[in-house]
């Protein structure tokens, strides 16, 4: 019986020498080859390693490979192929960003054979749409299937939890003071009226009843999603496109989207469909949000009950002051103006930190937020009450 276990504990031992041998293999690629640690790969593993090696390998003079899937789109999509064969769904979304900006691949996104091979995500709609206007007739319908996949499936996660967060905060903003029957928030008259309870008969004496508003008739919020479209901004410019849609869909909001770089467009008569909304964006060039926020500032006819969010990293371009002087004014007058420093999942953004703590002092600050977080901040907004700002707040 010892020399069993003894046994069994030194094959323990010998596979899992070989598998930290294996993945060093693997992480070294070819400098980790037969002479160092992990020694030859065979099978899955070599192909493993060469799909990685494609990729992350080095040029026989140490530089930096360049262009190492070759120019043969359908060659791409093999390598995409096995990418996928061998790695989970979120290790290729990040071996696909990598090949787009180590092996310059962004030519070849323009090929339909890649993009049917393609895992979608938001990243490579972002390469998409940054590509829009150098795309040939013969990849624009790809592309649209590939934008309209990963709209699809933001959409399914995103709308209910909106829709349901933003009714309940209408409907608390809707409360009236003289509500019919039907319309009274019992629970609220009740918290509201305890004083008057009559312990002999059991009851409250309701002197002051709450109600609930009709939102779809007797409110209408206006929104209004002033989005930088800059390059470096192209997460976001998809979440927001999503969002804008959904807000669009709800009777008692008059949704708004504007996207800007140094010009301004005004977005609102595609928002029924997000997809037509991101073919309408062309990311990339300057930003001059002073801009942007005069035209939204023009569209605003009723300032108590409308909601600004300026989706921007605040790397103006415009005139900063004039920028400033806007916001100020438009809170003045009592819109709710919220500032995103991004909205999207990936982590923390660079942004103009002076811009930033400028807005702040005014009364706005600025936060970069997630599409879990945003239906939350959306209806703060709407009830005009504090934000919630993820720690570290800005």
């Amino acid at each position: 019986m010892t020399t069993d276990i003894t046994h069994t504990t030194h094959t323990t031992h010998i596979t899992a020498e070989a598998e930290r041998l294996r993945r060093w293999r693997l992480v070294l690629g070819a400098e980790g080859g037969p002479g160092g640690p992990g020694g030859g790969l065979a099978g899955a593993d070599a192909a493993m390693d060469r799909t990685l090696d494609a990729l992350y390998g080095e040029t026989g003079d140490g530089g930096r490979r360049q262009g190492g899937l070759g120019a043969s789109a359908p060659r791409v999509a093999r390598w995409l192929g096995d990418i996928r064969s061998y790695f989970p769904a979120s290790v290729v979304q990040v071996m696909q960003r990598d090949a787009i900006d180590r092996l310059g691949l962004s030519a070849l996104l323009l090929e339909p054979e890649m993009l049917e091979a393609v895992e979608a995500d938001v990243h490579l709609v972002g390469t998409l749409l940054s590509l829009n206007k150098a795309m040939p007739e013969a990849t624009r319908e790809t592309a649209r299937a590939v934008v309209r996949k990963v709209v699809a499936d933001l959409e399914s996660r995103l709308t209910a939890r909106t829709r349901a967060t933003l009714t309940g905060a209408l409907d608390r903003s809707a409360r009236t003071a003289r509500p019919r029957h039907r319309d009274i928030d019992w629970n609220r008259t009740i918290r509201a009226n305890l004083k008057n309870y009559l312990p002999d008969h059991r009851t409250v004496v309701p002197e002051r009843l709450i109600g609930h508003g009709r939102a779809a008739r007797a409110v209408r919020k206006e929104v209004i999603l002033c989005v930088d479209q800059s390059g470096s901004m192209a997460a976001s410019v998809v979440h927001a496109s999503v969002f804008g849609a959904v807000l669009a869909s709800m009777r008692a909001l008059d949704t708004r989207l504007v996207v800007f770089d140094t010009a301004v467009v005004d977005l609102t008569d595609q928002l029924a469909d997000p997809v037509d909304v991101l073919f309408g964006i062309q990311l990339g060039g300057g930003t001059d949000i002073n801009r942007a926020l005069a035209y939204c500032q023009s569209r605003i006819t009723r300032p108590a009950e409308t909601v600004v969010v300026l989706v921007s990293d605040l790397y103006e371009g415009g005139i900063r002051d004039e920028m400033l002087k806007r916001v100020a004014a438009m809170k003045a007058s009592g819109v709710q103006f919220v500032t995103l420093l991004a909205l999207s999942d990936e982590g923390a953004p660079a942004y103009d930190r002076d811009h930033a703590a400028a807005l702040a002092a005014l009364g706005a600050p600025a936060f970069a937020c997630t599409p879990d977080l945003f239906p939350e901040v959306m209806a703060a907004a709407l009830e005009k009450r504090p934000l919630p700002v993820p720690d570290p707040a800005v």
